[in-house]
């Protein structure tokens, strides 16, 4: 092996960001040279007859040790992405602290609308290294295939995505999903190390009462050693204490303080979730004082637009400003998802992966610049991961549909109405006689092939005029719309149709389209561009009246079954607490 002089890195190796330097620590026998604004440091470089080069990077600043709980001025070195050292270092700058990556213990990357390579692009500006990912999406429109498209995309980019095995696909069988994931489809994904859980049992009555299709896939969940995670809205007492008793071991589903307090006391951990739709930090976070080994932080569905603003760092901060104990805060944020799934992510410990960030505080957790094993993949809010060409897969089978499919005969008529609740995934009911104030017509179109659409009635939505349609559509992922008239409503369903998938306004002879032809999900351009694109659209439809702060987002979850009160599938109108369908037409 023979020492060569190499100069530092500089750009392009970090794409000519501007990186204060920390002096170099080369020992004055190697010859080197280095940048003047480069984090990148050439301590020992060689190069073998193969070629291969070794870099050695230090970055020196206040290090924020989460095992000890403590702060200290400090050097962190790490060569070929692993920390080779953590000294302590009085003369270490006091500017800038460095610590953990941030993880979101829960999200659907597919709510962003991005495949997961540009979930990533966006999520390591704001400091995120890993993800606790459930394809639940995809894998209700392409099944096992759309699961192991998840797993090749992500693995494109320098970022962990830990991905689980659906457990509950079909979510239900009260509407048309276009796969099923079967316990032998799950034993099979589990061979793959990269899928490293069972994703939330969804299915909490058929827990409680033992059905063997769930029995069997809890039961090769705990053969292959798999953490087994939990959805069970409102499920309090010996009910949550049942549930959690099969190896369930988190939820992300409370809503209230003390749901979250008896899952506790049944053994389950606790994930705060704060996404586009369901936000809950508000009435949980009260949890981090009483249980702080016990709580995560999750988003759940994210849509690009909010994605580009912040993500578990904004949790982070909210929860500091409170007052909570920052070393509690920060092993919620960082150190709990990785112990409790196993995650191939370092905690920044010698011999660990390099996945760590400098933040310019600890208030508000501007992060200056994220690393992913050693390499620097964000810095000063510019993402460095390059954009992925990908492959796209669907399944989208329906014909347009037409006006007279939709209309109905209920005017001067009592009806059952679907009222959303805006952050909230659960829904109330109320009677309304047709017309009422606010009472729009809501429809979902099976996707998967030509069938009857499903009619309902829905309040809260919000819009005087226009519809809004998206094939974003909790679990089943068909197309759900809400308008003001039939001709509308059938223009934004076709619009979706035409394209194979999308999120659609139309008014005044007006029909804008964010496209998402990856299973009708995901777009597979640019993430800051589908995120304006996303913007916009948000924009329209709140400027037809929606006061809904992401109209799209609740719309997509009225055809979620399994959280309560009154849903639509594409079968039809669906009592979530008595499971079962009823009638939109009350009885005269």
């Amino acid at each position: 092996m023979e020492d060569v002089a190499l100069p530092c890195p500089g750009p392009p190796y970090h794409r000519g960001l501007d990186l204060d330097l920390l002096q170099c620590q080369a020992p004055s026998t190697t010859t080197r040279t280095c940048c003047t604004r480069c984090w990148y440091c050439c301590v020992s470089r060689t190069r073998t007859e193969k070629q291969n080069v070794a870099i050695q990077i230090a970055i020196d600043g206040l290090i924020v040790d989460l095992h000890q709980r403590r702060t200290y001025p400090g050097v962190v070195e790490f060569i070929d992405g692993v920390i080779t050292a953590i000294r302590e270092d009085p003369s270490a700058r006091i500017d800038r602290y460095i610590m953990p990556g941030f993880v979101d213990a829960h999200v659907h990357v597919e709510s962003s609308m991005l495949i997961p390579s540009e979930f990533a692009r966006l999520a390591v500006v704001h400091g995120t290294v890993a993800t606790v990912s459930d394809p639940h999406e995809i894998g209700n429109v392409c099944g096992v295939e759309g699961v192991r498209y998840m797993l090749e995309n992500g693995a494109r980019v320098p970022f962990t995505f830990a991905f689980g095995a659906p457990s509950c696909v079909p979510a239900t069988t009260f509407e048309t999903a276009g796969a099923e994931i079967t316990a032998s489809d799950i034993r099979e994904l589990f061979k793959d190390e990269r899928v490293r859980y069972l994703s939330e049992m969804m299915n909490w009555p058929g827990v409680l009462y033992n059905h063997p299709v769930v029995m069997e896939k809890l039961a090769v969940a705990r053969e292959c050693g798999r953490v087994i995670d939990g959805h069970a809205p409102g499920l309090r007492g010996e009910q949550a204490a049942a549930y959690a008793a099969h190896g369930i071991s988190t939820d992300h589903e409370c809503f209230t303080l003390e749901e979250a307090i008896d899952k506790v006391a049944a053994g389950m951990k606790i994930l705060i979730r704060e996404g586009s739709a369901a936000r809950n930090f508000d009435a949980l976070h009260p949890i981090i004082k009483l249980h702080p080994e016990r709580v995560m932080f999750c988003s759940d569905d994210m849509h690009p637009d909010s994605l580009v603003l912040g993500h578990i760092n904004l949790l982070v901060a909210r929860s500091v400003a409170l007052g909570y104990d920052i070393y509690d805060v920060l092993r919620a944020a960082c150190v709990h998802p990785v112990e409790h799934y196993g995650l191939p992510v370092g905690l920044l410990r010698v011999g660990d992966s390099a996945d760590l960030i400098v933040v310019e505080d600890l208030t508000a957790f501007s992060v200056h610049q994220t690393w992913v094993k050693g390499r620097c993949v964000a810095e000063h809010g510019t993402t460095a991961i390059d954009h992925v060409e990908e492959r796209i897969i669907n399944q989208f089978s329906c014909d347009p549909i037409t006006a007279d499919q939709i209309a109905t005969d209920h005017l001067g008529k009592e009806v059952r109405v679907i009222v959303a609740h805006d952050g909230q995934l659960v829904t109330s009911e109320e009677h309304h006689v047709l017309p009422s104030n606010d009472v729009l017509k809501i429809v979902v179109v099976n996707r998967y092939t030509n069938a009857p659409p499903a009619i309902a009635y829905i309040k809260n939505i919000g819009l005087t005029s226009g519809a809004i349609a998206s094939s974003v559509a909790h679990d089943s992922h068909n197309i759900v719309a809400v308008g003001c008239s039939d001709v509308e409503i059938v223009d934004a369903v076709n619009a979706i149709i035409a394209s194979r998938g999308g999120v659609c306004v139309t008014a005044d002879g007006k029909t804008d389209l964010l496209p998402l032809p990856v299973a009708g999900l995901m777009s597979n351009l640019d993430g800051y561009d589908v995120a304006r694109t996303y913007a916009a659209l948000d924009s329209r439809a709140k400027a037809l009246g929606s006061q809904l702060r992401a109209p799209f987002m609740t719309i997509s979850f009225m055809a979620l079954l399994v959280i309560p009160q009154l849903k639509l599938s594409d079968k039809g109108l669906f009592d979530g607490g008595m499971f079962t369908f009823v009638d939109p037409l009350l009885p005269s």
